[in-house]
């Protein structure tokens, strides 16, 4: 397929409001790639490069060469040059990458290279997110729509769904299933302003689990390898040997895990998130190695290797332990202190030490827990899995019990607590009504649209935040006020140097960004204003951390605000 063709769909889709237009415009492009160009094409589609890291910013995007007056550019031939700009590293890179920057651009059209310059810059807005694609590739392919969201939700990878749909149809997404080795979006908790509403939602008997300040891990195990994922399916392997160690201590041959992550003091109880954030860190992470194949290739790749290697970092193994036996844990109180061989495993990076918990079993020694009640995940769990190492869970089958164990966490030092029911499967990448956090105040998780350069005492610092909440029907974001209240010198100087990588336009006052980096804002409420264009401001926002673990395409959505405006949700 040309890519001037790719290009055009992509303005016409940008064009368009209606949702089944723009769902016809996706199929009619998707049917014309050829089966190598869909993991690209599919990409392209959704506002993105296949490769998630070619080591482009703004400042390799200035004085590009002239644009052609004909079009020559195949999907391909993009997907194969930003492939060889990507593979560019050592001395002399920088003048070779813009080298390869200005070939592909001068082949391109004015039109193509718009289209490049958005995908590059991560600021294609054309309306055309996950949900839309999944729509297009099940109209595309002539397979039902229920099929590809599940298989979405269990590959992680629009690419790789859209490839198997197109090329195999509703047989190959079929056997997309759980695969040891290979991330799956995680399941969400929907949000209830108080422990009551919450148990309301769930009925009794109710799990409350405590909700850790730290970061959501998956872990995968077969064998002797294993794999450490983000909320946002980044492998964190290398970053958390620590992780690894506690889980290859375990009984079990093959499982995966959900969990979080955390850095504690020497009482058990949580250091600041940063801390644990900064130990976590996804830029220069990389996917699993399967999680961008077809299902057909991964089902072969697993047929021939027994043991799959995730390319974990080598461990000791730790110092033998008894196993572990199941256990009804009391009402949730502090986490334990890392575990000697946990300490030791982490006193190899010289950092913090993260300790890791988990609340949920996904897979144990070939079977798929998914489907199954929460009940018998989490006894299954307690079975394969020591006390000290799982999340403070306890059954409740009153209000006041909740609300026990929701005033226990916090007394802890933990963000709140997940009231869960336990008749709930686990909704792989879904916010549904079977899991519930609580946490004691209004938080949104807003996007950075600009920055203000500081003044006085934060001379020379980007200080105050334009916060933008996502909004559905335009792929864009929606400002929603300014804060710079929350920030310790560390945050300042931090973001600082993150805003400047992000950067799209720099003024003498405010430097506007590329909208990427989540933040978490703390605030009393939402008022009406006619300051910003969704007539909404929030009132004495704070920042509270910034969340690494989520993408834009997760922060909340301007619905969301505008239902806490009109007092139908808590924050």
């Amino acid at each position: 397929m040309r890519f001037l063709d790719l290009a055009a769909t992509s303005a016409a889709v940008s064009a368009t409001s209606a949702r089944r237009a723009k769902v016809e415009l996706l199929a009619a492009a998707l049917r014309g790639l050829a089966p190598d160009e869909i993991p690209a094409g599919s990409a392209y589609l959704a506002g993105e490069l296949r490769q998630r890291q070619t080591g482009v910013g703004y400042a390799g995007l200035r004085d590009l060469p002239p644009p052609a007056e004909h079009p020559s550019l195949t999907v391909a031939d993009v997907d194969a040059a930003i492939d060889g700009i990507a593979a560019v590293s050592g001395p002399g890179s920088q003048n070779r990458r813009r080298e390869l920057i200005g070939r592909l651009f001068g082949a391109a059209t004015a039109d193509e290279q718009r289209m490049l310059v958005g995908l590059f810059g991560g600021e294609l807005r054309q309306g055309a997110q996950a949900g839309l694609l999944a729509d297009a590739v099940a109209r595309a392919a002539q397979v039902p729509l229920p099929a590809v969201r599940r298989a979405l939700l269990l590959a992680g990878d629009l690419k790789a769904v859209a490839t198997a749909a197109l090329t195999g149809g509703a047989a190959a997404l079929g056997e997309i299933s759980l695969r040891v080795g290979r991330p799956l979006a995680p399941m969400l908790a929907a949000s209830a302003p108080s422990v009551d509403q919450a148990i309301e939602a769930t009925g009794t008997p109710a799990v409350v689990d405590v909700k850790l300040d730290g970061i959501r891990i998956q872990v995968h195990r077969s064998g002797g390898e294993i794999a450490v994922f983000t909320r946002s399916l980044d492998d964190i392997t290398a970053r958390v040997p620590e992780v690894v160690a506690a889980v290859r201590a375990l009984p079990a041959r093959e499982l995966v895990l959900d969990g979080e992550a955390i850095a504690l003091d020497a009482t058990g109880r949580p250091r600041p998130f940063q801390e644990t954030a900064s130990r976590a860190a996804t830029r220069g992470a990389r996917r699993s190695p399967t999680a961008g194949l077809s299902a057909e290739v991964a089902a072969e790749q697993s047929a021939t290797e027994p043991v799959r290697s995730f390319g974990a970092s080598p461990a000791a193994p730790p110092p033998p332990t008894d196993p572990p036996t199941p256990a009804q844990l009391p009402v949730p109180v502090r986490p334990e202190p890392a575990a000697p061989a946990v300490r030791a495993a982490a006193g190899s990076t010289g950092s913090t030490v993260l300790t890791p918990y988990f609340f949920d079993l996904l897979h144990l020694d070939g079977t798929d827990l998914l489907d199954a009640p929460g009940r018998q995940r989490w006894a299954a769990l307690a079975d394969t899995v020591a006390a000290p190492q799982l999340v403070g869970r306890v059954t409740v089958d009153s209000v006041l019990a909740a609300a026990d164990a929701f005033a226990a966490a916090l007394d802890a030092g933990q963000e709140g607590v997940v009231v869960k029911s336990p008749d709930a499967p686990y909704e792989a990448g879904r916010r549904g009504g079977g899991w519930i956090k609580v946490k004691p105040r209004h938080t949104l998780d807003l996007v950075v649209l600009a920055v203000e350069w500081g003044s006085g005492r934060r001379q020379g610092w980007l200080s105050n935040l334009h916060l933008g909440a996502r909004d559905p029907a335009t792929g864009g974001f929606v400002m929603l006020g300014k804060t710079f209240k929350g920030l310790t010198d560390d945050l300042l100087r931090w973001q600082t140097e993150r805003f400047l990588e992000l950067a799209v336009e720099r003024g003498d006052w405010v430097v506007r960004v590329r909208p990427e980096q989540v933040v978490e804002i703390a605030f009393d409420g939402v008022q009406t204003s006619s300051r910003y264009p969704g007539g909404m401001a929030l009132r004495f926002a704070r920042v509270v951390r910034y969340r690494a673990d989520k993408t834009a395409a997760e922060a909340d959505t301007i619905d969301l605000v505008r239902a806490i405006h009109a007092g139908r949700v808590g924050g």
